[in-house]
Order: C-alpha cells, then structure tokens, then sequence
C-alpha cells in the first residue's frame, strides 16, 4: 500500500502527460504478443512498483471499450495489487501456477542457453554455482552424460547482479533463463542435427590455464557449422598464481584489486587464448572492451570454485540476447517442443523430459511423440518442472501444473511412453486437425533417427541409455573404425547377450556387448559367463577407447601367436653368394620386394616351386636382425632338413627365390596382421597369388 502511495504521489505532478500514455497503452494492446508493452523505467523506484503498473496496463488493455481511464477503477487496483501479489507467492509456494508466469505480460520467452567446452573444463560447476546446488555428485567422474535443463528466473538473476546492473541501469526484458547443460558436443550435435534448434545461445566454457583443447575446437566448429552465437567462459581463474577472490563485485573491479603479478599472469593468459582462437579465425576480446559484439567474441573470467565472474556471465548473457537477438526470443503460440530423455521415475511411471521452446501445454492435452514401433497418441497426464533454480536430473520434488508456457524443461507423465524416441519432437492434437497426417510426420522423423542408426553385419552390440547417448556413441566408434552390429536402449538384458553371441560363429573378436551407462540385469551377467561374452561397461564415452583398445589388443596377440607358424610375409629375394649349399643352407641376398622375416619358408617358382627351406637367421652388417626390408643386403642361414630337393640339382642361384605363400598363411596374415600390411604388400601379395595360382 505505502509503495502504491509512492506512485501515487510521483504521478500527482504530471497528471497531463498521464493521458497520452494510456492511450498508448490502448493503441499497443492489440499488438501484444508482437512487442513488448514497456512501462517507462523512469518512473518506477522499485519492482512492486513495476509490477502495479503491468496490473494497470493488464487492466487498460481489458478495458478496451471504454475510452476513458476509469479512475475509481484504477484506484481499486492500486489497493488491490499487494493482496494480488501476495495471492502470487502463495500460489508459487503450493506449486499452482508455473515458473513461467512472470512472462504473462511480456511477449519474450527465456532463451535456451547450452554449455560446451573440453572434459573437465567445469561446465557443470559453473551450473551448480549458478543454481547455488550440486549436481557434479550424481555424476560419473564429474563429466555431464544426459542432457539436463534448469530455469533461471530473472528475479534470481537480478539478485545476484544487483552489484553492477545498477550501474548499468540494467533494463531486465526477459523472464529468466533455461540452461541446458549438454554432455559435451555430441549431444549438443545430435539435438541440432535433427532439426531442433534447441540452442539460442551458447557458452564456451575455456580453462585459462589450459587454453583450447581438442573438444574445445571440435565444438568452436560445431557452433560455427550449426551458425550459433556464442560467449567464452575463462574459468578457473583462482587457479592463476597469486589470484585474490574478490565475489561480490563485478570481474572488471576484482582485476583492479590484484597484485602485479597475478594481473600479468592473467593478462598474458588472455592474450594466450585471443591468440589461440585468432588461430580458429575467431576474433575475441574481454567483454568489458569488447565495442563489436558482432564482429568479436566476448570473454567472461569466471571461477566455478570461487563464484567470481558468474553474475558478469549472467549479465552478458542477458545483454547480448537484449541488445542483438530479442525478435529471435519472442513468444509464439506455435508449438515447438523436443523430446530429451525417456525415464522410469519412482511413483509416476515412464515419463519424458522435454524442452518447451515455444508455445504452451495443458494438462489434458492430446499429444503424438515418434515411438520405435510407430506413433504413440496419448493425453498429458500431469506437467511437472523442478522448483526454480533446480535441475531436472536431480531427483527432487516436482511441482504440479495446469498450463506451462515457454521456454522450460519439463517432465510429463502420460500413459504408453515407453517406446517413445529420444531427440524427436512432440506435437500437440488441436480439435482440427487432421491426427494421422501429424502421425506420418512423426513416423517419418523416427525413421530418419533410426537411417542414423548404421549397423553391419559383423560388429560389436551396443546398448545406451537414451538415443542421444547411443548416436553419441555410435558416432565415437565410427571414428575409431569398430563395426556395429546390434543396437538397444535400456537396460541389458539375457536377450541382448545372446544376439552378441551370434558373433561367436561370424566372427569371435567382435563377441562383446558394450554398455554405456545402463543398468547390466544379473541374468545377462549369468548368460554372458556361460557363453563367455564380455560385457565391457562405463558411464563416459571417451573411457571406452582404451577398453577397446586392450580388448582387440589381446585379441591380436592371442592371435598372432597361435598363427606365427603360418602366416608368411611377401618377399622377392635376389641370391648375391653362395657360401654353403646345405645343411643349412648360408648366402647373401637382396630383398628386391617386400619385407624378409625369420621363420620365412623359401622356394623357387620358376623351378617347379621347389622348396629352399625355412629361414632361421638373418644378419645384418654382422648383426643379427628379425627382419630385412627392400633393398637391404643380407646373409641368412635357410634350414633345408625337411626339403626334397637340392640346391644346384633341382634349382640353382640365378632364378627369383620368393616366400612361399599359400591360401591358410594369407588368411591368417589378413586376420592377424591386416592393420600392419602396408599398400605395397598388399599388391605385391597379388601378383604372388597370380604365380602361385591361388
């Protein structure tokens, strides 16, 4: 009431010039939901304030038919915007209206922010110190593996930049924002690739002390491709020497207050990073001097650790989406909504997490989401968010709503969800239209998912926890060159190892299951002993490499060691001396092609193939090597006992002498050394089977 009277009292002054605005705010009603209705920022000293005159101008746009501002009417709003107000907290408390409300009198929805950058940058501390919660310790190893979204009201964000946003004479447009903390570039990339443009605006999160690392330009590549603007977070600032945390007041505050040192150490580190994204063809700047933010990517220090430089990100963030990309943020009643994850929660059943980016649900609404065997139809049962400033991978207490508005993450609870895809949109049935025509369209991005989906013949068996997370991982192995065979969502089950087993019989090396961050059934474990599969499981991608790496590595050594009696390497000799004819067998010799090796059996193709022997020994300017490449001159010890034939009776020195190759020792040379085999062996590998005749 006091606050009312305040406004009161300033408007008493200018009651002429009052007119003219309401009539404006008549003329701008119509166009709502197209530009925003601002209220002069001069006049309003607080947000009760502010929140009067939205009530007013809610009021003056209901009472269009008049032409004059009934003035006992407006008198009656004054008195009654704290009890509306306080009606408000009360809701908010129980959970009966939604964390989107604040945008009721604007035409802005919260733009849709993803986090990108190298593993174990702190993309997910930053999070945790902006929710002022802890997710890193339901994570594996620290490093983000599903997608996760948390709303940020603009009330929070006021809060924590009060410091300097005054200063700024910040005008707050936008109703929060919704942080979707992506697991590294895959997911950011499969989200994308399917046509949601999830993401308005990305943060690049650089560790200062190690500049740009590999995942860092893999995803400055993504975002350039996929044309999304982006900031760069320098985190990990109090790891520079000699750095004092300075929280509570504004980066560009905090530097001034640091001694010499650590300021030149901070300095030369920025200049380090500029230089290195110059490289990527990236001009960048800190933010404070940055004056094109078109043309130049701003930098923000920030510490995780410390919260230093966070409410500066928050408030860039803010800015750059006000100042150069408002239209794209602007509510629209047409649906657009992504499905995330599918996921078994405790007393609600299978639910789905989506991402509302515009457009609004209702409980009770008749929705179709692409399902693996065909469209699913089915009516929203509850809309559940975390309580703001929370996230939705944490388990935590869901509120309840009737009507949710973009943009937000969201649970939703509806029967049938079970075999509903991943990454695919959901559509919303109006009374009008025509259901089997939205079901096609879903059929047919499912079937696009699952074109993405490349599986051989022979290969390994995947199984992950979400389609986001196989085609991350699908498209991991395809980089590391291991064929796929089989593919599965959920957990693993005795059916899965025994499709893997089939592999026992095409081909052994590939009789593994590989599962990333699923649940492993005790009946598959059993199954997988008794058939001797290995399951090889983890929860973050890049840990699989070196499992792979070890698993095929023994492979190869078993292999090679059972098959060193049989595989024979090409080689082409020419016979320089003699020095002994037999028992064994001792002359000099020049590899014209290919490479000699011990164990090598030796003969004679243009007389009749007839056998030399096997070589035993090779020396090399008179030291003792395991093999000869071409154009080496060597003397080798060749062992004749098992042979039938006689050098200089039944073959002499003049003729070509060549490794002796047959069908088993080049399968075994392609199974076990295949990797090893360089372009000239292999056509010389050719024209031997050509004289051979195999």
């Amino acid at each position: 009431e006091e606050s009312s009277e305040e406004s009161s009292e300033e408007e008493k002054p200018t009651k002429k010039p009052n007119k003219p605005a309401a009539k404006q705010q008549k003329k701008a009603a119509p166009a709502k939901g197209k530009k925003v209705v601002e209220s002069s920022s001069e006049e309003s000293e607080s947000e009760e304030e502010s929140e009067e005159e939205s009530s007013e101008e809610e009021s003056s746009e209901e009472e269009k038919p008049t032409k004059k501002p009934n003035k006992p009417a407006a008198k009656q709003q004054k008195k009654a915007a704290p009890a509306k107000a306080e009606a408000l907290t009360q809701q908010l408390q129980t959970g009966q209206t939604d964390p989107t409300s604040t945008v009721e009198n604007k035409s802005y929805r919260s733009p849709i922010i993803c986090i990108l950058g190298h593993v174990d940058t702190g993309k997910t501390s930053l999070l945790d110190r902006i929710r002022n919660t802890n997710v890193q310790g339901g994570e594996a190893r620290g490093i983000t593996q599903q997608i996760g979204a948390s709303f940020i009201p603009v009330d929070a964000i006021k809060e924590q930049t009060k410091t300097f946003a005054e200063k700024l004479k910040m005008d707050f447009k936008l109703p929060g924002l919704l942080l979707i903390d992506t697991p590294g570039h895959e997911s950011f990339n499969n989200l994308r690739s399917r046509g949601s443009g999830l993401c308005d605006l990305a943060i690049l999160v650089i560790d200062i002390m190690h500049g740009l690392e590999a995942q860092t330009i893999e995803s400055i590549n993504l975002l350039r491709m996929r044309k999304t603007p982006f900031i760069v977070a320098l985190n990990k600032v109090d790891r520079i020497y000699d750095w004092k945390p300075c929280v509570n007041t504004d980066f560009k505050e905090s530097y001034k207050l640091q001694t010499r040192v650590a300021a030149q150490d901070f300095d030369s580190k920025v200049k380090e990073t500029i230089a290195a994204l110059a490289g990527q063809e990236l001009n960048a700047e800190l933010y404070w001097r940055n004056k094109d933010h078109k043309k130049y990517v701003s930098l923000v220090p920030t510490s995780a650790h410390t919260g230093e430089g966070l409410s500066d990100l928050m408030l860039v963030v803010i800015q750059l989406m006000q100042k150069l990309m408002l239209d794209k943020v602007e509510f629209s009643s047409q649906l657009q909504c992504t499905l995330l994850e599918v996921k078994v929660i405790e007393g609600y059943g299978t639910t789905i997490d989506v991402v509302l980016v515009n457009g609004t649900l209702n409980e009770g609404d008749k929705i179709v989401v692409s399902g693996f065997n065909g469209p699913i139809e089915t009516n929203i049962r509850s809309l559940l968010t975390p309580p703001p400033l929370r996230e939705s991978r944490v388990k935590s207490q869901f509120i309840q709503h009737k009507s949710i508005r973009a943009a937000m993450g969201i649970k939703i609870v509806a029967p049938g969800l079970e075999k509903a895809v991943p990454g695919t949109s959901l559509h919303v049935v109006g009374p009008n239209d025509d259901i089997e025509k939205i079901k096609a369209e879903a059929k047919k991005e499912v079937d696009s998912v699952l074109n993405d989906v490349e599986t051989s013949g022979i290969g390994v068996s995947v199984q992950a926890s979400t389609l986001g997370s196989l085609e991350a991982f699908l498209n991991f192995l395809k980089k590391i060159k291991v064929p796929v065979a089989n593919v599965a969502i959920g957990p693993v089950h005795k059916k899965h190892v025994m499709n893997t087993a089939i592999m026992l019989e095409k081909d052994p090396k590939y009789a593994i299951l590989l599962a990333f961050d699923v649940k492993i059934e005790d009946s598959a474990v059993q199954a997988a002993n008794e058939m001797k599969i290995q399951i090889l499981s983890d929860e973050t991608i890049y840990l699989f490499e070196e499992k792979l790496n070890k698993h095929f590595g023994a492979i190869k050594e078993k292999l090679r060691a059972e098959t060193a009696g049989i595989c024979v390497w090409p080689c082409i000799l020419e016979v320089v001396q003699v020095f002994r004819n037999t028992n064994p067998i001792i002359c000099g010799v020049k590899v014209r092609e290919g490479t000699l090796r011990i164990g090598t059996p030796i003969c004679v193709p243009e007389s009749n193939n007839a056998d030399v022997g096997t070589v035993t020994s090779i020396k090399l300017n008179e030291k003792d090597v395991q093999l000869a490449k071409k154009d080496d001159v060597v003397s080798i010890a060749i062992d004749d006992n098992n042979t039938k034939t006689t050098l200089y009776r039944h073959f002499d020195d003049k003729k070509q002498w060549m490794s002796k190759i047959t069908r088993e020792s080049l399968d075994a040379l392609k199974e076990a050394w295949a990797g090893d085999l360089s372009k000239q062996d292999i056509q010389l590998l050719k024209f031997m089977k050509q004289i051979y005749k195999i």
